[in-house]
């Protein structure tokens, strides 16, 4: 039963990883090289569906990590779930502070109503999200290795 946990867990965690990995590196550079407002439309787009989403899959990766760290608390390997799942405590606590303020306004953002530091607000979201990525990135290495 702890074997089907683990593995669902790290499927959970990867795809998880996967989808924030690609917005980071893939999805947010496509938008930024559209012509006129569609990069900003599209971010907007994104942060509406991803936002209505990534609580869920966070949140439920936490519990997951929390369950494979309290059955397996025995084995050997269990610090690194444990530490993998302080990890998903800080990304989740990140996100909420720092992340999910600027999502909250950009997802609103039409050309006709967004402020002036617009840029500056998308830019500093995307340096928070390339660290929130290395964290998650980090937790599933330390699931991959509590194996």
């Amino acid at each position: 039963m702890l074997d089907m946990l683990q593995v669902l867990t790290i499927v959970v965690v990867g795809v998880m990883v996967g989808v924030e990995f690609a917005v980071a590196f893939v999805v947010n550079p496509i938008l930024a090289a559209l012509p006129g407002d569609s990069g900003q439309l599209g971010r907007a787009h994104g942060g509406r569906m991803l936002g209505a989403v990534m609580p869920f899959w966070y949140i439920g990766s936490l519990v997951l990590v929390a369950i494979w760290a309290v059955a397996g608390w025995q084995r050997s390997g269990n610090g690194l779930t444990v530490t993998a799942g302080v990890l998903l405590i800080v990304s989740v606590i990140m996100s909420v502070l720092l992340l999910v303020p600027i999502n909250n306004r950009s997802k609103t953002w039409t050309p006709d109503n967004r402020p002036a530091d617009w840029k500056q607000q998308g830019n500093r979201w995307d340096r928070l999200h390339y660290v929130r990525v290395a964290i998650i990135i980090a937790a599933l290495a330390l699931l991959a290795g509590a194996l």
